[in-house]
């Protein structure tokens, strides 16, 4: 394919779909990542899109919001590996909030499996993913329905969620950088997760690698109210994505970091017991001893959890 034949389906796909990653892009036009990069580097400089980290947007990106059709194709791949290893966080008989997007609706179809589960939400699609599981008990707010995600929101959404307290909120977003945390770039969407993080004892955010490092307009939940972060292998050649996991680390994210081919060991539902055990569930920032240095869990390290390894895999990432 010429270059001017795959920028043409590049835009193509990125018109269609709103935002695109660079290795969706790169299997569409079947070639390397390094060339699309430098054909949407091209298109960027004719003002046809915007490049965003790891993927192409519309002009406008910073505020423009994808709805569900074309979230839904992104990165589906490191949504099920993300998926995968945030439901080994949960343990039978937990009340958790779960927010509305599409990688919390993946994490709530592993979410039937867990008996005496209490899960409240915005979301439509989780509760749909949850509406035949045996013993999950699911709790709507209330709210105006918003369309582009099936999600409830507004101030009837918000009065919903008072008194209550969870173990547990598993939120998603449209970017996350270690400055400003978690953002969203719809004004309705932020209120309402701002809200959900209220009544949580901790926050799990759930980003695959092209949000890292990206920003958007309304913020939702800073890095200090973060306690973990649950991420997808970031590409050999994506340095910008390490770097903002170690900074996240650096501020006291606890991240994780499961393969795009699935969780650890290659099970597709992760053995809740090993990595509860591996992966420490304290309060936000309360667990960590004053002066200690943040700590970097990954997937790769959660059945070796010694400060040397873990050191040896920030390593490995900030040299890619």
């Amino acid at each position: 394919m010429f270059a001017a034949e795959r920028r043409q389906l590049i835009l193509e796909m990125v018109r269609a779909n709103g935002a695109v990653s660079l290795r969706e892009l790169a299997r569409v036009v079947q070639t390397s990542e390094v060339t699309v990069r430098r054909d949407v580097r091209a298109l960027e400089a004719e003002g046809l899109l915007d490049r965003r980290h790891g993927g192409a947007v519309l002009p406008g990106g910073f505020t423009r919001e994808s709805g569900f059709p074309q979230k839904s194709h992104l990165a589906t791949a490191e949504k099920t590996a993300i998926a995968d290893l945030a439901a080994g966080l949960v343990e039978e008989g937990e009340a958790i909030v779960v927010g509305a997007g599409t990688t919390t609706q993946e994490l709530a179809r592993r979410l039937a499996r867990v008996p005496g589960l209490t899960v409240v939400t915005n979301s439509l699609l989780v509760a749909q993913a949850l509406a035949h599981a045996n013993r999950v008990e699911v709790v709507m707010t209330g709210g105006t329905l918003r369309g582009s995600n099936y999600a409830l929101v507004g101030s009837g959404a918000e009065q919903s969620l008072q008194g209550l307290r969870v173990s547990r909120a598993f939120l998603s977003g449209s970017g996350l950088t270690a400055e400003r945390g978690l953002s969203t770039s719809n004004m309705l969407s932020a209120s309402v997760d701002r809200a959900l993080v209220q009544v949580a004892a901790e926050v799990v955010v759930l980003a695959d690698h092209t949000k890292l490092g990206t920003d958007t307009m309304f913020q939702t939940v800073p890095t200090d109210v973060i306690t973990r972060l649950v991420t997808d292998e970031p590409p050999a050649h994506d340095d910008r994505a390490g770097t903002e996991l170690q900074a996240l680390a650096d501020q006291g994210v606890q991240i994780a970091v499961a393969g795009a081919s699935g969780a650890p060991g290659g099970d597709q539902v992760p053995a809740r017991r090993q990595e509860r055990r591996d992966v420490p569930l304290p309060g936000p920032r309360r667990g960590q001893v004053p002066g200690a240095s943040p700590t970097l869990r990954t997937a790769a390290v959660l059945g070796d959890p010694s400060p040397g390894a873990e050191r040896a895999r920030v390593a490995d990432l900030r040299r890619r």
